[in-house]
This record gives structure tokens, C-alpha cells and sequence, in this order.
């Protein structure tokens, strides 16, 4: 497969605002012992790369950021044998997504079935493995359970509240506004809330019990409220920080409110051997493939990648946002 020998990437040139975000040519790179070049058809969106191109998580500029893909595979570096070139596949773990062309670790390389769309594989990767993991793993949900999951409109709250539904749960979740709550009980939730108070309408919602479970992507602005929605000995997991992350806390809170359980997870430590990633993968592709899944995706052009910052920063969209090379 023919590869050019320069591509156009979107690059960080320093710490900054969505401004320092431009166009610009590099080398394509070549793959590494055990790495795969893809040809990216849509890099996903994520907060950690407006982390990044902030400096609220330093990183050497000028940076190329993304870490999820997905794509086509041009090249493959020694030793790869698992993957083969013209396969399409999909990454959480690519080496700088915002690109024509981008490096991954070829045994974090999950195939895409045929009949769904590479848009659409990228869009549901980090999320979907996400709400996977949270609730097989980090709280394993059992039918009749109740739980909460906030920003139900968003990438991961929508296909989470449909995994969390198969599952047998009654689900509560959050929106901001109320065009983004009719989304997620159309994604199926039995409730959702605005932010403010929601711990009470989540205790009136339970029988003044709370619930088993909170899956918490918010942070700060939500951390209190979500500990007092816990039933005694129930779980807070919280796996991302969108408005920033929780002050210091005492643990002793947590003995307090119930003998609850806090965690902060991160989605790594979750595809920790190639049988549990394909697992995982095969649980949400699966499922995609067939239409028993379904995610909103909301592209940008690559040359974008600052509108489309901004537009997640904003919290004015839904689903999961990819750029298009």
C-alpha cells in the first residue's frame, strides 16, 4: 500500500487556548518493533487533549495530540504478526490521532466487523470500552440495579445507558439542559435529571434508599452530590474530571456517608492482557455491528480541530465528536 512521505497533522505549537491549535506538515512516521501505521479515517475528541494543549497535563510542544483512531493498516513495524496490512481496526492507544497518519502499539489494535462504519468504530472505542469496563469490572451491575451516570447526552453516558438497560438496571442519569435529557431517555434511561439537586431527586426516585452505583466523567462540580446519592456500601467510581478535578478529600467521608467505596479508574488498566481486550471488544462492537448498539457522531474536518475543542468544551454537543482527515 503506497504511503506518502509527508502528511498534514494538527499540532499544538504551545500551552495555551483552542487558538494554538494549526495545520501542519510532518514526516510520515514509520512503525517501530511491535507498532502499525495507520491512514486515519476519524480521530476522536477526548477533554485530555484540552488538558493537553492547555498545560494542565504538560506535554512536549509542539505536540500532536489524540490518542484514539481509527483506520486502515499501510505498514507494520518487526515483529507485528497479528495484524496484517489493509486491516481496519480501532485504538485508544495511538501516538498522535490528529493526523493523516498515525503509530500504535499493534497488540492494542481492536478489528472493526465489516458493515460498521470506521466513524463510528472510533466514535464508540474509548467510550464504549469505558462504559464497559465501568460496569462489568469496576462495578460489576447486576439486573435491578440502580445507578446513576452522568452527562447521559454525551459520548459516554448515551451508550453506556443502553449497556447499563441490557444489563437490567434502572437507570438515572444527568444533562444540563432539557433538549439533552429527552436524549438520553430516548437512549433509554427510566430518568434524567438537571444537575442542580439531583442527589434529592435521586433519593425521592429510590425510596429515599440512593443507589448502588454512581459513574461519575464529571467531577468536581458533581463530586458532593454524587457521594449523598450512594445507598450504604455503594460505589463511586469516578473516571473523569470534565469540569475539572476534586479538591483533596477525607477518606474518612466515605465511612461516614455509609461505607462507601471511591475509585478512580482509567480505562489502561482495564485491557491489561489481549484476552481481556478482546472481550471487551467483542461485547461492544459486537452489539454495534448488529444495530443492537447505536452512538451519535458528530465529525469535524481535520483542519477543525479547534472548533471542535471548543464545541466540547462548551458541553453544546452530544454523543462523540471525531475529526476527518
Amino acid at each position: 500500500m503506497q504511503v506518502p512521505e509527508t502528511m498534514t497533522v494538527v499540532e499544538a505549537r504551545e500551552a495555551g487556548g483552542s487558538d494554538v491549535l494549526r495545520t501542519a506538515e510532518r514526516p510520515v512516521p514509520s512503525p517501530g518493533p511491535g507498532q502499525a501505521l495507520l491512514r486515519v479515517a476519524a480521530a476522536g475528541v477526548n477533554f485530555i487533549e484540552t488538558y493537553q494543549r492547555s498545560g494542565a497535563y504538560p506535554v512536549e510542544y509542539p505536540a500532536v495530540l489524540g490518542s484514539e483512531a481509527a483506520g486502515t493498516v499501510v505498514a507494520v513495524g518487526e515483529g507485528v504478526e497479528d495484524v496484517r496490512v489493509g486491516d481496519r481496526v480501532t485504538t485508544a492507544s495511538a501516538v498522535g490521532s490528529y493526523a493523516e497518519y498515525c503509530l500504535a502499539p499493534a497488540d492494542h489494535l481492536i478489528p472493526v466487523p465489516e458493515g460498521l462504519s470506521l466513524a463510528t468504530a472510533c466514535a464508540a472505542s474509548l467510550q464504549g470500552l469505558t462504559a464497559h469496563y465501568l460496569m462489568t469490572s469496576v462495578y460489576p451491575v447486576r439486573e435491578g440495579d440502580e445507578v446513576l451516570i452522568h452527562a447521559g447526552a454525551g459520548g459516554v453516558g448515551q451508550i453506556a445507558i443502553q449497556m447499563l438497560k441490557r444489563r437490567g438496571a434502572r437507570v438515572f442519569t444527568t444533562a444540563s439542559t432539557p433538549q439533552k435529557r429527552e436524549l438520553a431517555l430516548s437512549a433509554g434511561a427510566d430518568e434524567a435529571f438537571g444537575y442542580e439537586g439531583f442527589a434529592d431527586r435521586v433519593r425521592e426516585a429510590t425510596g429515599g434508599r440512593g443507589v448502588a452505583a454512581v459513574f461519575d466523567g464529571v467531577g468536581r462540580t458533581t463530586f458532593e452530590e454524587s457521594l449523598a446519592s450512594l445507598a450504604p456500601r455503594g460505589t463511586m467510581a469516578l473516571f473523569g474530571a470534565a469540569s475539572g478535578p476534586v479538591p483533596p478529600f477525607d477518606p474518612q467521608e466515605l465511612n461516614r456517608r455509609g461505607s462507601l467505596v471511591l475509585t478512580r479508574p482509567s480505562l489502561a488498566h482495564f485491557l491489561a492482557t489481549a484476552e481481556e481486550r478482546a472481550w471487551r471488544a467483542a461485547d461492544v462492537f459486537g452489539p454495534l455491528a448488529d444495530g443492537d448498539l447505536a452512538v451519535s457522531v458528530t465529525e469535524y474536518p481535520l483542519a477543525r480541530a479547534a472548533d471542535s475543542q471548543d464545541a466540547l468544551t462548551s458541553r453544546s454537543t452530544t454523543g462523540k465528536i471525531v475529526l476527518t482527515p
